[in-house]
């Protein structure tokens, strides 16, 4: 069975560098982009919906046009996911006041600084549960 996991990020080219990555990771993944928080959270809105499995991992990029990684947070936090799901911020800001409103959601489980490397990425994969290729 794939590991389903969310990414949220407009970057066509860090969204290149994570395909990649998962490409060489030893894990059986399906990977969702969605390039904006309002994206994103229709995507999950629309698989609780349908009663479909959701990702048990999500990365959320802060700097997003039309709706960032802030906006995305509030709006995930009021779906009520009842499902263990791991969601980080993935994000090339290195601002302290990024870092300390990160804390303010007690659902996420970390702050990640781009680049994502294949080492965080495999690591991220088997703490969200995900089983070798």
């Amino acid at each position: 069975m794939d590991f389903n996991f969310l990414v949220v990020d407009d970057d066509d080219i860090n969204l290149y560098i994570m395909t990649r990555l998962v490409e060489r990771a030893p894990y059986k993944t399906n990977m969702v982009t969605k390039t904006n928080g309002i994206l994103g959270v229709d995507y999950l809105e629309e698989l609780i919906e349908k009663k479909e499995e959701l990702p048990k991992l999500i990365l959320v990029d802060i700097n997003m046009p039309i709706s960032d990684g802030w906006e995305f947070l509030e709006k995930y936090r009021k779906l009520k996911v009842e499902q263990d799901i791991d969601v980080y911020m993935l994000t090339s800001s290195v601002f302290e006041v990024d870092i300390e409103k990160s804390k303010d959601y007690e659902f996420l489980s970390g702050f990640i600084s781009k680049p994502l490397t294949i080492e965080k990425l495999e690591e991220l994969f088997e703490e969200s549960g995900a089983e070798a290729a």
